[in-house]
């Protein structure tokens, strides 16, 4: 049986494989992963777990990099780094430092 993220072999449309700029944010999720995998704080197989265990509505309407931040999140809360109330005090200082 096939998951709502496993789309191989399913018409798809026309890939655009042309390069693009990516956005800030884009690059520093891209930069953690790095970094996180590299200091063994994660690996690509909890990257891969987390995303796929997403609802078909939540993958669906999320970007490539949400995610993957989402699914860092998720690892990082999984294995005891950080807790939710931390990553959630921590958007909230992010989001009243845009309105200063």
């Amino acid at each position: 049986m096939r998951s709502h993220h496993d789309m191989g072999g399913l018409p798809a449309g026309d890939i655009n494989a042309s390069e693009h700029d990516y956005a800030l944010w884009e690059k520093r999720v891209d930069a953690l992963l790095v970094m996180l995998t590299a200091k063994q704080l994660m690996t690509v197989d909890e990257l891969r777990r987390n995303i796929e265990a997403l609802g078909a509505e939540a993958y669906d309407s999320m970007s490539y990099y949400e995610r993957w931040i989402h699914a860092i999140s998720q690892t990082l809360i999984q294995r005891g780094v950080l807790t939710v109330d931390e990553i959630g005090r921590r958007m909230r200082e992010v989001e009243l430092r845009g309105h200063e």
